[in-house]
């Protein structure tokens, strides 16, 4: 039986050479699709989708905008980078997403194959990267994730409690 790739990139050199300050570049981007959907009033949570060096897709909440409680970022850049490129799977990409991934969307993250994973907060209430549980390294599975995690953390975590500071203002405000 042939070993697998210790880092989880499937042998893809520009997955494993990718250092912290070009996750962060791409990182950045995600965070402008978060601020998009929450100009939307949707949570602001994005994700970019990168293979070669280049954006395949883009995507940020879409829950309300669309009724749809699968429009989650990640999921809504998975099926536009599908597209994209023709193929479900996403092999030889890395998707950034501002807020660990849901239960859902690490399930996505699997079944697309992408081999690597960068996100920004931590999720602990709803977190399948390594906060509740890591559905995207699962032994079991047979497809697992690189996982890097942390970049630009304080950024995208700011950005979330804005936001539902300001829910919590209007509603406290529209209760009366």
């Amino acid at each position: 039986m042939p070993k697998r790739d210790p880092c989880g990139c499937a042998g893809v050199p520009f997955l494993c050479h990718m250092s912290e300050n070009e996750d962060a570049r791409w990182m950045a981007i995600a965070l402008e699709q978060a601020r998009a959907a929450g100009a939307l009033g949707e949570v602001p949570v994005g994700a970019v989708i990168l293979r070669d060096g280049e954006i395949v897709a883009t995507g940020h909440n879409l829950t309300h905008t669309l009724n749809d409680p699968t429009a989650h970022a990640e999921a809504v850049a998975i099926r536009r980078a599908a597209q994209a490129t023709g193929h479900w799977r996403l092999l030889g990409c890395t998707l950034y997403v501002t807020l660990e991934p849901c239960a859902m969307c690490s399930g996505a993250i699997v079944l697309s194959r992408i081999p690597r994973l960068v996100y920004g907060a931590a999720d602990p209430k709803a977190g399948m990267c390594g906060s509740l549980a890591n559905l995207v390294q699962h032994p079991r599975l047979n497809h697992r994730v690189e996982l890097r995690t942390g970049i630009l953390a304080d950024e995208s975590g700011t950005l979330l409690r804005e936001f539902f500071r300001a829910r919590r203002e209007r509603s406290k405000y529209s209760s009366d």
